[in-house]
């Protein structure tokens, strides 16, 4: 399953009231418009579309813990993994880092997607190592 972990609890409250909505026409449709948070501001879903090889709808799930915060699609919607579906998942992580920029990548298993400029505009990244980045410092990932 794609993921992203972050090395600390975000709070869903800043992060939902400062949220951008994502949206890109090319190379594939993406579009995320809207966060829902629960009452205790540990789990927020958002719903995403992405037109790609094929038309899919699904929630990207943000689960914040005490000491990390993990982005990942919610299961029970389970889309195909597409290019876009990994493309959108990465935005909300960009977005994520955006906002709180003390924030560290510690785990991912899209980094290509996070750091790469192939899908979405952002400056190009040494996915080798360390790297300073206008949206924190980015830590080796496995």
């Amino acid at each position: 399953m794609p993921h992203i972990v972050f090395d600390q609890m975000i709070d869903l409250s800043v992060f939902s009231e400062k949220f951008k909505e994502i949206f890109q026409k090319e190379p594939m449709l993406i579009k995320v418009e809207n966060i829902f948070t629960d009452k205790h501001n540990r789990l927020a879903l958002l719903p995403a579309v992405v037109i790609d090889s094929q038309n899919q709808n699904f929630l990207i799930e943000i689960n914040v813990k005490e000491e990390k915060t993990t982005v990942r699609l919610y299961p029970r919607t389970d889309p195909e993994k597409t290019e876009g579906v990994f493309t959108a998942l990465s935005m909300v992580g960009k977005l994520i880092l955006d906002i709180f920029p003390d924030a560290h990548v510690t785990k991912t298993n899209i980094d290509f997607f996070i750091f790469s400029c192939r899908f979405c505009i952002c400056p190009p990244v040494d996915l080798f190592g360390w790297e300073e980045h206008k949206l924190g410092k980015l830590s080796l990932y496995s």
